[in-house]
């Protein structure tokens, strides 16, 4: 019986993570370059079920084998796919055609981004949404003039037809060496390639790669567990109440 409220208190617990997961899903459907959190899940625990002959042949206990204990989240993976690329009319928006990120200088080092929503701050320093340097192929900062800005696919920045720099891309052979930094970053225990990464884009966006159709009806299977679940402990209580007087009124 305790048995049951394990596994039903587990489904509840492992149903607010993924509830959880999938809220934060849906509240960057619209942020650019943004990738998709994936949920699993993997057995809480498992224990050893046995019973004993009815003939008395033996006295031993004859194994049936495992019983679950439950669920838990296993550790939650990305998806890095590719979302949809879409025209915008700024000349500092420029979205990845490849499986390669953007570096980003920050305050804790370099970070790795799909979200290509650049522009200029008060120093010409061409800078993120969140105004951190994006930086060239050599983890440099790019400084730009003033002027009409034209991008070509590998990177190379012109300004007023004059090469004034050039944007970097990271690549990664090994995508599961990314660990989700921030709303929209990424960091790295691995050194990345500055080839392979694709092509730049310009006045581009990559689109969220959320599936909001999926997300949806993701929430509703989670919710329907957690009130299963839910209403599982509460038999469970009501069960064991009840063994709990019966054994009373026995001994």
């Amino acid at each position: 019986m305790i048995k049951g409220l394990y596994s039903a208190a587990s489904a509840m617990i492992t149903g607010v993570y993924r509830q959880q997961a999938v809220a934060h899903d849906i509240a960057n459907v619209d942020t650019p370059g943004f990738k998709q959190i994936l949920t699993s899940l993997e057995d809480f625990d498992t224990t050893y079920a046995y019973t004993q002959t009815t003939d008395n042949s033996s006295s031993s206990p004859v194994y049936l084998g495992e019983i679950g204990l439950g669920v838990m989240a296993a550790p939650e993976t990305t998806d890095f796919s590719q979302g949809e690329l879409k025209t915008t009319d700024s000349e500092l928006d420029f979205a990845i055609e490849g499986e390669g990120f953007f570096m980003i200088q920050t305050a804790d080092g370099v970070r790795y981004t799909r979200d290509g929503r650049f522009s200029r701050d008060a120093a010409g320093n061409l800078v993120n949404v969140d105004g951190y340097r994006v930086l060239g192929p050599n983890v440099q900062s790019i400084t730009l003039p003033e002027g009409e800005v034209s991008v070509s696919t590998d990177g190379t920045i012109y300004v007023n037809d004059v090469n004034s720099g050039t944007i970097g891309l990271a690549y990664f052979e090994d995508l599961t060496t990314l660990s989700r930094d921030g709303e929209n970053t990424f960091s790295s225990t691995a050194t990345p390639a500055t080839t392979g990464g694709g092509m730049i884009l310009q006045s581009t966006l990559e689109q969220s790669n959320v599936d909001s159709a999926q997300l949806m009806t993701q929430m509703i299977e989670i919710s329907r567990s957690y009130q299963a679940a839910q209403q599982m402990v509460q038999n469970q209580d009501e069960l064991l109440g009840k063994t709990i007087s019966t054994l009373g009124k026995t001994s």
